[in-house]
């Protein structure tokens, strides 16, 4: 069954809506590719008006911004420390936003979508504010 975007035939009381109109083809979503850790790998997409998005597939590396010294480094990752989204996440290596990841800097948090832009940028946390997995 393919992923449908369109408006819901329900209100949120769990009323019925009435439908203005079929299924449109731009009401098509895409089947669900998560970036996990892995050699790089990065798939273009077609979006609507020609545009391209990226979408990583697998990667090993991240770019840190250190907030401390201002500098940014490319860091190898070591392993999923935490993510908000999905516990089971963590235990698959999918890296999200807001993931934290464990690299050979320290910890790091993700503040890019690598579902969309093609790359993996992240900011250096302190492992305090980090909570244990």
């Amino acid at each position: 069954m393919g992923i449908w975007q369109g408006r819901s035939r329900r209100k949120r009381t769990g009323g019925r809506l009435r439908p203005i109109r079929k299924k449109r083809r731009f009401e098509i979503g895409r089947e669900l590719q998560s970036a996990t850790l892995g050699a790089g790998m990065v798939k273009p997409y077609r979006v609507r008006g020609a545009n391209l998005k990226l979408r990583i597939l697998t990667t090993e590396s991240v770019n840190v911004f250190d907030p401390a010294t201002k500098t940014t480094k490319v860091a190898k990752i070591v392993t999923v420390r935490e993510n908000p989204a999905n516990p089971n996440y963590v235990q698959r290596n999918i890296i999200t936003k807001g993931a934290i990841l464990e690299t050979d800097l320290g910890l790091v948090r993700v503040r890019s979508r690598p579902g969309q832009d093609g790359v993996l940028n992240g900011v250096r946390v302190a492992a305090a504010t980090a909570a244990p997995a």
